[in-house]
């Protein structure tokens, strides 16, 4: 989720609820160039985390999966983030053919309970269930599911008295993916090392680090452990992620939005057909033709994930 933004996140935000009208209103929230000229028009592309549900699109979300397809995507990976965020996911993937879903339970929400009894603030109340609860749902509905995600760690909102709580429920829901032969997608803010020494110790074998906010050396890690890392479309902006770009295996990459979070420009709403400007980057700076590049993304999606072309 889009808390691995440089500023402080707050997820609902008033001025992006205007913003995302406005994007309802006058056309895609990306560069026109996208939708006509970017390697993704001709062949299909996938976004491997997006957040469909969150307020800032779900109102609008048939106007954005319509861009999205004129982008030239033909996947998106929509994560949901606890029990009623999951079902919401569900029921948009069996709307539109362009969304596959993944069922998590994101770090925060896993403790949030705690939190919030600690009299801790985060901008979003608790659900009313326990973590437990949250993980015996994606055990149930996990088959419908194409990955389990966003799982993880975050050490940048949970306080590290909470931080064995928050593992215990990851490991189980690890644990349930390996069980049920499913990929696992990562949030792993300011634990990324951990995150990574656990799936390790329990032997996963096909997870993507979404939106890695570590050292390009530990990416580096990442992907010699044979796990993918997806890039977010404000790379162009950012040293770190434009460095995985041009030093990690091109065979570990993937791509995402992460939206309505980390837009190529800055306070902008984000939506899936800007991982096209992505591609387009990783092209110039692979020196590849766009063909090749979008070429490898797909490869790397589909021996991840599984799913049919």
């Amino acid at each position: 989720m889009g808390r691995c933004r440089v500023s402080s996140p707050v997820p609902i935000r008033p001025a992006l609820f205007e913003s995302a009208a406005q994007c309802e209103r006058t056309g895609p929230c990306y560069p026109a160039r996208s939708l006509k000229e970017s390697a993704a028009a001709a062949m299909g592309i996938h976004d491997v985390h997006a957040h469909l549900t969150h307020p800032l699109l779900r109102e609008h979300s048939d106007a954005v999966l319509d861009r999205a397809a004129k982008a030239g995507l033909s996947r998106i990976i929509s994560n949901g983030l606890n029990p009623e965020d999951n079902a919401a996911v569900a029921a948009l993937a069996r709307r539109n053919q362009l969304v596959l879903p993944a069922f998590g339970l994101y770090p925060v929400d896993a403790v949030l309970p705690e939190m919030l009894a600690m009299g801790m603030e985060y901008p979003r109340e608790a659900g009313a269930w326990t973590g437990e609860e949250a993980v015996q749902w994606v055990n149930k509905h996990c088959d419908d599911a194409v990955a389990i995600g966003e799982i993880g760690l975050d050490g940048y909102w949970v306080p590290e008295e909470l931080w064995d709580r928050q593992e215990q429920l990851f490991r189980s829901l690890v644990q349930l993916a390996i069980d049920r032969d499913k990929p696992i997608i990562i949030h792993s803010r300011k634990r990324e090392r951990r995150c990574l020494e656990i799936l390790e110790e329990m032997g996963t074998r096909r997870a993507n680090f979404h939106c890695f906010g570590g050292k390009v050396k530990l990416a580096r890690r990442v992907a010699e452990a044979g796990f993918y890392l997806s890039i977010p479309a404000n790379a162009r902006r950012s040293q770190s992620f434009t460095r995985m770009l041009e030093t990690l295996p091109r065979s570990q990459l993937l791509l995402e939005t992460d939206c309505p979070y980390l837009a190529p420009q800055r306070g902008e709403d984000n939506e899936p057909g800007n991982v096209a400007v992505t591609a387009d980057y990783a092209a110039e700076l692979w020196d590849e033709d766009s063909d090749a590049v979008v070429r490898q993304l797909e490869e790397n999606f589909f021996r991840l994930f599984r799913v049919e072309p």
